[in-house]
């Protein structure tokens, strides 16, 4: 099979170095460019040692026309806001382009604008952008030259109520989501919340019914109910959640769990049938039966573990989601997609299992 050109642009941050690794170990994957603003000039094991001898590339500054032109597929690893005006130029140099960043990812140009502060600068391009779930969107990504990567904790969330959702079993108005994120959730530059000494040994909820994933998982359920658009918009009755996330003292991973009151009675066996059929055949989501999610189960990989149990006293049915957040909530998952888009087995270079301890 014949390789294919990759670059990838903002190659320095956590996210990028994880697109780095697993592209390289990818059969079909000829890495041919990566940028960095801040490391231009660097060779990539000087920011990066574990990858000498893997990574022999240098970064260089972006330049997105001409980076174009020395790749088939760009992945897009810039910081919110940022992608915009690149993702315009790759894609009208015939590109196919994967953007993990949020600014493709909403499918109403004013819920982004109005939750991340910023007039979008390509409205025209958010029509033709696919959102990469492959586990609700497979054919629209086989079929798409430009993909928005999900957010880590909407991936988490999203995988963990899709089948009570599309299946209308839970009462939509009283979903709550409690998810945990390690430190490198929050990027590569430092900021004092994730200074070691304040964040070693301590747990805190942030951004509580503030935070910029909320209209993206309200989105996506929103489309799994049948319902148009956000409820956050005031323009229809979406599905509307409570979200609190919670910085943890650990590298990597995400633990998510959602509570939603059920519409009628369905008992753990059954509603856990109900999830083996959904995710049947689906090579990266695992369903427990036996054991409870955690995110050291799945660091480095990119399975997505789900459990489900119910509280029948109080008549509320209870999800438990664990991913790392920089693989299947980010490197690993933009991967699955180019694989879609490409045509090559979905788990092609993506089967390693996670690392433990």
């Amino acid at each position: 099979m014949t390789s294919v050109r990759v670059a990838v642009a903002g190659g320095s941050g956590y996210t990028g170095a994880e697109l780095l690794r697993l592209l390289s170990q990818h059969p079909n994957v000829q890495l041919t460019a990566v940028t960095s603003e801040k490391s231009a000039g660097t060779p990539v094991s000087a920011v990066y040692p574990h990858l000498q001898g893997i990574v022999p590339l240098t970064f260089e500054a972006l330049a997105p026309e001409a980076l174009a032109e020395r790749a088939d597929v760009l992945f897009l690893a810039l910081p919110h806001t940022k992608s915009m005006g690149p993702v315009a130029s790759c894609m009208k140099a015939g590109k196919r382009v994967i953007d993990l960043s949020a600014d493709f990812r909403l499918k109403d140009a004013r819920t982004y604008e109005t939750w991340y502060q910023t007039t979008h600068a390509h409205p025209d391009l958010i029509g033709s952008a696919v959102y990469g779930l492959p586990e609700l969107h497979r054919s629209a990504i086989a079929q798409a030259r430009l993909v928005a990567s999900p957010g880590c904790y909407p991936t988490a969330a999203i995988l963990q109520l899709a089948p009570l959702i599309a299946h209308g079993l839970i009462v939509p108005d009283t979903i709550v989501i409690d998810a945990k994120s390690g430190v490198s959730g929050a990027g590569r530059s430092p900021a004092l919340p994730y200074h070691f000494p304040e964040a070693h040994e301590s747990l805190e909820p942030y951004k509580i019914g503030q935070h910029r994933h909320i209209p993206e998982i309200e989105q996506e359920l929103s489309g799994l109910a049948g319902t148009r658009g956000q409820a956050v918009t005031g323009e229809t009755a979406g599905v509307t959640i409570a979200f609190t996330p919670h910085l943890v003292p650990m590298n990597r991973g995400i633990l998510s769990t959602a509570y939603a009151r059920m519409k009628g009675k369905l008992d753990v066996v059954e509603l856990r049938a109900l999830y083996r059929d959904f995710y049947k055949g689906e090579r990266f989501v695992r369903l427990l039966e036996g054991a409870m999610p955690n995110p050291r189960h799945v660091r480095g990989a990119n399975y997505c573990d789900l459990a489900v149990h119910t509280d029948t006293r109080a008549g509320w049915v209870v999800t438990v989601s664990a991913i790392d957040n920089l693989i299947k909530g980010a490197a690993g998952q933009a991967i699955q997609a180019m694989n879609l888009m490409l045509g090559y087995p979905e788990e092609t270079g993506l089967v390693a299992p996670g690392i433990y301890p």
